[in-house]
C-alpha cells in the first residue's frame, strides 16, 4: 500500500470515527422524524407491505424493537453503526468493478460527506436496507461479470446479486429497477457466455420468490400501495416548472453542489464506459431508474429529491474506475463542501444555542429538526389526561389530524392506547384502527398542534384541553394541543 493511500484509509477511519461519535450523541439527544415514527409503527402492525413501503422496513423495525416498535435511541444505534459502515461497503463496490484501492477509498470519502448519506441515513427509513442492499448487488454483478464464465465465483456472485436485487425491492419499490438493471448487463455482448449459464437468471427467480408475498398481498388487497402512490396523494398533480426547480434543487442540498458536479462527471464517464460489461451494469442501474424517477418527480408535488440516490450509487464506481479521473482539486473541495455542510447540519440540530443564530423571519413550522424534540413531554401529556377519574382506559381512544402525528403516538404507546388517525386521504391508520370505530368511542382524547384545525366530531363534546408547549434554546417551536371529547350521552 502506498503512502497516498494509507493517508486515505487513515483519513476515512478518522472521518468514520468522527461520524460515528456524532450519530451516536445524536441518538442519546434526539427522537424519531415523523416518517421515521411511521416506520418503527409498522413493526405493531406485521404486513407484506404498506401504503408507501413494502415490509422489509417494518420487520427490521421489529427486529430492533423485540417484537414490538422500537425506542428511538434503539433504532438509531443500529443506524448508527450501518450508516457508519456504508462508505466502506462502497470502497469494496468500486474495488470489485475494477477500480485500484486508491480511487476506491476516495471515492468512498467523498461519499461519506454527502449530506444525503452522512445525514440521512442516519433515520431508521427504508433508504438505509436499500443503498446497502443496492450497492452490494452491484458488487456482486461486478465480480461475476469479472469471473470466468460458470465457475464457482461467478455463480455464487451472480446468485447472491439476484436475491440482494430482491432485497432491495423488498425495501422500497425503487429496487425493483435492479430487475430491469441486471439483465442488460447480462445481455452485454462480453457477457453472452455468463449469460447462457443459469447462475444469473436463477439468482433472480431467487430475487423474485423474496417479492412473492409483497406481490400476493398487494394483489389480494387491490393493489392499495400503487393507488396510494399514484391517485390519492396527487390529487394536484402535473408537470410544472416548481416540481422540476425542486428536484434539481434537492440535488444541489442533498449531495452538495460540488459532490453534484462530480456526478455528472461520473456520469459522462460511464457513457463513456458503456461498451465493458461492467460499465455497462454501471450505466444501466443509472438510467433505468432515473428513466422512471425523473418524470415522476416533474409530475408529482409530493415527490422528494431523495428518490433519485439510488440511481446515483452506480455512479460512484463508474468514476472510480473512469479511464479519466476528476481533477483532485475538485475532488478535495467536493470533499470539504460536503463535510461542511454535514457539520452544520449536526451542529443545528444538536449544539445547544443553534436557534439563536437564527434570523427573525425563521419559522418553526418550516424547521424539519423540530419533529425530533418533544415528542416524550407530549406522550407524557397523553397518558396522563386518559387516566382522569371516572374513565376507564379501554374507554378512550387517542386520534390526530395527520399521520405525521399519529405515527409519533403510535410509535410511543406501543398499543398501550389504541391511535386512529384523521388524514385528509386514507393512511395506514385506517386498516389498523379505523375512523369508524375510533369515532365510535365514548372518549376520544384529541391531540393536535397549530397547523392543523379542530376535528370532525359531532356526536362528542369537548370535557378538557391543555397546551404542551416544546422550548428549544429559549424559544417556543411547537405548542400541542391535547383535548378529551366525550360522547353527548357520557358527558
Amino acid at each position: 500500500m502506498s503512502l497516498g493511500q494509507r493517508t486515505t484509509v487513515a483519513t476515512l477511519v478518522a472521518l468514520s470515527a468522527g461520524l460515528l461519535a456524532a450519530r451516536l450523541y445524536a441518538a442519546a439527544h434526539v427522537g424519531f422524524g415523523d416518517s421515521e415514527a411511521l416506520y418503527a409503527s409498522y413493526a405493531l402492525h406485521p404486513q407484506p407491505a404498506y401504503l408507501d413501503h413494502p415490509g422489509l422496513v417494518g420487520l427490521v423495525a421489529r427486529l430492533v424493537g423485540g417484537d414490538t416498535a422500537p425506542a428511538p435511541l434503539a433504532a438509531h444505534l443500529v443506524t448508527s453503526a450501518l450508516a457508519t459502515t456504508f462508505p466502506w461497503l462502497v470502497a469494496l463496490c468500486c474495488r470489485a468493478s475494477g477500480a485500484p484501492w486508491g480511487r476506491s477509498l476516495v471515492a468512498a470519502l467523498v461519499v461519506a460527506v454527502a449530506p444525503e448519506i452522512a445525514v440521512g441515513l442516519f433515520a431508521l427509513t427504508p433508504d438505509l436496507p436499500l443503498a446497502l442492499a443496492w450497492t452490494a448487488t452491484l458488487a456482486c454483478c461486478a465480480v461475476g461479470l469479472r469471473s470466468p464464465p460458470a465457475g464457482g465465483r461467478a455463480t455464487l456472485a451472480f446468485a447472491t446479486a439476484g436475491v440482494l436485487a430482491g432485497v432491495s425491492a423488498a425495501s422500497k419499490v425503487t429496487g425493483l429497477a435492479l430487475f430491469a438493471v441486471l439483465p442488460i448487463a447480462y445481455a452485454a455482448p462480453q457477457a453472452r457466455a455468463h449469460a447462457r449459464t443459469a447462475s444469473p437468471w436463477l439468482g433472480l427467480g431467487a430475487g423474485a420468490v423474496i417479492l412473492t408475498p409483497i406481490v400476493a398481498f398487494e394483489a389480494r388487497t387491490g393493489w392499495p400501495m400503487l393507488h396510494h402512490r399514484l391517485v390519492d396523494t396527487q390529487l394536484d398533480a402535473g408537470v410544472s416548472l416548481r416540481n422540476v426547480a425542486a428536484l434539481l434543487g434537492g440535488q444541489l442540498a442533498y449531495l452538495s453542489p460540488l459532490v453534484a458536479v462530480l456526478a455528472w462527471l461520473a456520469a459522462r464517464e460511464a457513457w463513456r464506459a458503456r461498451a465493458d460489461p461492467v460499465g455497462r451494469l454501471l450505466l444501466a442501474s443509472f438510467l433505468v431508474p432515473l428513466a422512471v424517477l425523473v418524470p415522476l418527480c416533474a409530475w408529482s408535488r409530493v415527490a422528494e429529491p431523495h428518490w433519485l440516490a439510488p440511481a446515483l450509487l452506480g455512479l460512484v464506481p463508474a468514476a472510480a474506475r473512469a479511464t479519466v479521473a476528476p481533477p483532485r482539486r475538485l475532488v478535495v473541495a467536493a470533499t470539504v463542501l460536503g463535510g461542511a455542510m454535514v457539520v452544520a447540519a449536526h451542529a443545528w440540530v444538536l449544539a445547544p444555542g443553534a436557534l439563536r443564530l437564527a434570523p427573525a423571519s425563521y419559522d418553526a413550522r418550516l424547521d424539519l429538526s423540530n419533529e425530533l424534540r418533544g415528542w416524550p413531554e407530549v406522550v407524557d401529556a397523553v397518558r396522563e389526561a386518559a387516566r382522569l377519574p371516572g374513565i376507564e382506559p379501554g374507554d378512550v381512544v387517542v386520534a390526530g389530524p395527520h399521520w405525521v402525528i399519529c405515527a409519533q403516538l403510535e410509535a410511543a404507546l406501543r398499543d398501550e392506547l389504541r391511535v386512529g388517525c384523521d388524514t385528509p386521504v386514507p393512511d395506514d391508520f385506517d386498516t389498523w384502527w379505523p375512523r369508524a370505530r375510533w369515532r365510535s368511542a365514548d372518549y376520544v382524547l384529541w391531540v393536535s398542534d397549530a397547523r392543523f384545525g379542530p376535528p370532525a366530531l359531532p356526536a362528542h363534546a369537548p370535557l378538557a384541553t391543555r397546551d404542551v408547549s416544546i422550548v428549544r434554546d429559549g424559544r417556543t417551536v411547537r405548542v400541542f394541543t391535547i383535548t378529551l371529547y366525550g360522547r353527548h350521552a357520557r358527558a
